[in-house]
């Protein structure tokens, strides 16, 4: 047990922690960060409950509709809405980079108790891969709905609506992808490689241009 709750646990640290250090300025407190990352965790439950729901009562069967919307949608919007509502306003919310810390944080919370739940359905020797694909690639989504929403936080008028509608969109549209891959590709790897290798560049890409702008 206490082998997969650690091999549940570390990919997800890991993450964060080079997140977190990425930012040079002012480091966010580790109370805030994982207090969103707990609120991240916090939704595994209800939204595995309301999945289940829609698989018993077939409410989406197409692989189009299981990826973008039961898996996806889901998932984001609720990562999404825990950042805008319970981080957007708050007064340690006063950099770009900021956003980019709290959206891995809620992400990886939320990868990481899924995880702990994979592996003890699936076994220890999943651990790799669950690290390398779902763990990294929330990570990841989370990293661009942040960058969108401190674009947001620091913008005005219609470019801040833009930006948070962004910060939802995005995200969105990524994971889905990346869930339809899996879902309706018979032969994934050949496509996942490469949409792995775009999403780091694009998160990684995220990263630099917050950096770049100081509040």
């Amino acid at each position: 047990m206490l082998a997969i709750i650690s091999a549940g646990i570390a990919p997800s640290l890991a993450l964060l922690s080079y997140f977190y250090l990425k930012d040079e300025y002012e480091t966010e407190p580790i109370s805030m960060v994982l207090k969103t990352f707990i609120f991240g965790a916090m939704l595994v439950l209800p939204i595995m409950f309301i999945q289940y729901v829609l698989t018993e009562e077939k409410v989406w069967t197409s692989p189009f509709a299981q990826a973008f919307f039961a898996s996806s949608l889901l998932e984001e919007f609720f990562k999404w809405f825990v950042l805008f509502f319970a981080v957007y306003t708050h007064m340690e919310f006063d950099e770009h980079y900021d956003g980019i810390v709290y959206g891995a944080a809620v992400s990886l919370g939320f990868a990481t108790l899924e995880n702990i739940f994979y592996l003890f359905a699936n076994g220890l020797h999943t651990a790799f891969g669950r690290a390398v694909l779902p763990v990294s690639s929330h990570a990841l989504f989370g990293v661009i709905m942040g960058y969108y929403l401190g674009k947001g936080k620091f913008s005005s008028g219609n470019e801040k609506k833009k930006w948070i509608l962004y910060s939802l969109t995005v995200p969105f549209l990524l994971h889905g992808v990346y869930d339809y891959i899996l879902i309706k590709t018979d032969h994934w790897t050949f496509l996942m490689v490469p949409f792995m290798v775009y999403l780091w560049w694009l998160g990684l890409r995220k990263v630099k241009k917050a950096k770049k702008i100081i509040i």
